[in-house]
């Protein structure tokens, strides 16, 4: 498994609010450019797509929703991320888990962990409480 974490001094409440809303992801993930199918908010057992790059529709289904707190999906047929906040003192913590089959992990976290290193540096300074 893979991670990525990004702090930042905005609520666990706001940072959810963009992570589990697909017509949100625009606003921190700009590499995602439309999901269908997924819920608003995610919902565990839906199944549809998300378009790369606003090109490329990749099927994904929600396997698991904590609400408040993670979801997980599993995009294609064998890539899974964890989406979870966590709260810390003063703010929170945004993190995505990457797992992939065997030496399938190293070779998508090297091609996709840069994008999701820079989706979470956007996501944790949009919910930055203004001032």
């Amino acid at each position: 498994m893979r991670t990525w974490t990004e702090d930042s001094g905005g609520s666990t409440e706001a940072a959810w609010e963009l992570l589990s809303r697909p017509p949100r992801w625009h606003e921190w993930a700009p590499h995602l450019r439309g999901a269908w199918g997924l819920g608003d908010p995610v919902r565990a057992g839906s199944a549809g797509a998300a378009r790369l790059l606003g090109v490329v529709p990749v099927p994904v289904q929600i396997l698991s929703v904590e609400r408040g707190r993670s979801w997980t999906w599993r995009a294609g047929a064998v890539v899974e991320m964890d989406h979870r906040v966590t709260p810390r003192e003063g703010g929170c913590a945004v993190a995505i888990d990457l797992r992939a089959p065997g030496p399938l992990e190293p070779v998508v976290a090297a091609a996709y962990g840069p994008v999701i290193a820079l989706a979470l540096r956007r996501l944790a300074r949009a919910i930055e409480p203004a001032g």
